[in-house]
């Protein structure tokens, strides 16, 4: 049974789940800057948890390609507040912070998140390894290379899953070094990926499986699919979650979206065909 001990409350994932986004951030993708006030958030964390979301990740570092580079202080700002109101007005939430700086993913911890979304794995601040183990939280940890900033550069590749598992197995082994049980794996769709490559991933995603840790899969109204489609990130959804069937057929165990009860029929659907 793949299970995650979130503060003591054990998921399973052999049932994939799904990881509702808040973005307390004005510039990422999609919903950059619409959250502008607690009653908007309460509102969307409200409406995500009674759609079914088993997870609520909560990020204030907008880390879209050329996202504008922020200081840890107004990270802080961003994100300490809303996981506090969260906290507060919903009991037994499970809370992620989707940060790379160990500075704020410490006092995140302290106000009471349950997992740590980090999309560098470590790379871009190593102290946050350290951190997480001696929290004992759940990791997620992302394939990317370089920075928001400088990772639509970084493309160039000779096998990309190849390289892919490659990277998790020592990220893994350095993870595990520092004490961390609880190991989620993110592909990275859109970090340091072309298009074409985004799509190559989703179709050879399986096998990340061999890294034998559950697979997040973050596809929700990205480029890969409005560019595709000829569209723009709000007309996303259809196509988004065409994509989440494939994700949970090819290993998937959480969908981060941005559209929780969409992302939920899609896992009941998949879960009827796997049963019959």
């Amino acid at each position: 049974m793949s299970t995650i001990n979130c503060s003591g409350n054990l998921i399973d994932l052999s049932t994939p789940r799904v990881m509702g986004i808040v973005n307390a951030t004005p510039d990422s993708f999609y919903d950059g800057g619409k959250l502008k006030s607690d009653a908007a958030i309460l509102k969307q964390v409200d409406q995500m948890l009674r759609d079914g979301a088993a997870f609520i990740d909560v990020g204030g570092y907008s880390s879209r390609p050329d996202g504008t580079h922020i200081s840890v202080e107004e990270e802080l700002q961003r994100v300490i507040p809303v996981i506090d109101l969260i906290k507060k007005s919903f009991e037994g939430v499970v809370l992620s912070c989707d940060s790379f700086r160990e500075s704020v993913i410490a006092s995140a911890l302290q106000h009471g998140i349950d997992i740590v979304n980090d999309i560098s794995a470590g790379k871009l601040d190593s102290k946050i390894l350290e951190t997480v183990g001696k929290a004992s939280v759940p990791y997620i940890m992302m394939h990317m290379r370089g920075t928001p900033q400088t990772m639509k550069s970084l493309t160039n590749y000779d096998n990309l899953l190849i390289q892919m598992n490659s990277y998790f197995a020592e990220r893994i082994a350095t993870a595990r070094a520092a004490g961390i049980k609880d190991i989620i794996i993110d592909p990275g769709f859109g970090f340091a990926k072309t298009t074409a490559q985004n799509f190559q991933l989703l179709k050879q995603m399986e096998l990340l499986k061999s890294q034998d840790v559950p697979i997040l899969a973050g596809v929700s109204r990205k480029s890969m699919i409005y560019k595709t489609l000829g569209t723009n990130a709000s007309k996303a959804l259809n196509g988004t979650s065409a994509l989440h069937m494939l994700c949970l057929q090819n290993g998937a165990s959480i969908l981060r979206v941005h559209d929780v009860k969409e992302a939920v029929e899609v896992i009941q659907l998949f879960q009827a065909i796997q049963e019959n």
